[in-house]
């Protein structure tokens, strides 16, 4: 295979394409922390405001900011809202909980980010934990044994985040494409939002029910230019308190307010300081840095 000339290096890793992850600003600590203060004022527990400002900084890119955030909420000030036992487990179920949202990010913000934040994360964990996370095994595997029940998870998932449109929005999205809905609510619904059963010899934290909602609208707020889908996750998060959803899992602590008005607006505006502080004022990273490059180019 012949290589690629220098100019198309080049042209591969220009500046105004930002090729790389995003730095994490210096005062970053301090935004998580002031997101974990109020949302102890407001009884939000560790995992609501953990699993949104994960969703939040994995959108923006910017993994040396997610790997502060883990040291953050990983500190024995945190251990009490995680029901660990000990510093140790802590620090792993806090670990093993930002993964889990970071891997679902991928039916919001795309593979290829993903990939590179989760490796990132990874190598930044302290070596104790990157050992006990080597011993975890897959959990959504597909086989002719557990097909049936993921298509149907995935189906019962998208019911209840969609009520009252699912049917319509089907049609909908089947007339874009016929295999569009499929897939969504097949691959991304049934494989990825739906949790597995869990592993009863491993207590790895799921993202259920409450806290997928709440990983959808803090990636797609910090993603922008996707309003009717914010739209849609708010009300989903509304519903699963609605349709008694929330109930078969482990209560979410200030899940249901969350799911009100005063808690979405709250959880929208955790997601623009965190955008504000990451992004430096200039937002995020899909696809921002073209606009500038053109405006600067007329110049």
């Amino acid at each position: 295979m012949s290589k690629l000339s220098e100019p198309l290096k080049a042209l591969i890793n220009a500046a105004h394409a930002r090729p790389h992850t995003t730095p994490a600003p210096r005062n970053i600590t301090s935004v998580y922390q002031r997101v974990a203060t109020d949302a102890a004022a407001k009884k939000v527990g560790l995992s609501a405001w953990l699993c949104a400002s994960t969703a939040a900084t994995m959108t923006l890119n910017s993994p040396d900011s997610l790997l502060s955030l883990y040291t953050l909420a990983s500190s024995p000030s945190h251990q009490a809202f995680s029901q660990s036992s000990s510093d140790s487990t802590h620090a792993l179920w806090t670990a093993e909980l930002m993964r889990e949202t970071g891997l679902k990010c991928i039916g919001f913000n795309g593979v290829p980010r993903t990939i590179n934040m989760l490796n990132a994360f990874h190598s930044g964990l302290p070596k104790p934990i990157q050992s006990a996370l080597a011993e975890r095994k897959p959990r959504r595997n597909l086989s002719t044994r557990n097909l049936d029940a993921t298509l149907e998870r995935g189906k019962g998932l998208w019911s209840s985040i969609y009520r009252g449109f699912d049917e319509k929005l089907v049609a909908k999205l089947g007339q874009s494409h016929p295999d569009l809905p499929v897939h969504i609510i097949e691959s991304e619904y049934g494989a990825l939002f739906s949790d597995p059963p869990s592993d009863s010899t491993a207590s790895i934290p799921n993202v259920g029910r409450v806290l997928t909602s709440i990983v959808a609208v803090a990636c797609l707020r910090a993603q922008t230019g996707v309003g009717p889908q914010v739209l849609s996750h708010v009300f989903g998060l509304r519903k699963a308190f609605s349709d008694g959803t929330a109930e078969d899992e482990s209560e979410v602590q200030g899940g249901k307010w969350l799911a009100g008005d005063e808690g979405s607006g709250w959880l929208l505006r955790v997601v623009d300081e965190i955008v504000g502080a990451i992004g430096e004022g200039r937002g995020g990273t899909f696809a921002p840095g073209f606009g500038e490059w053109k405006e600067r180019a007329k110049l």
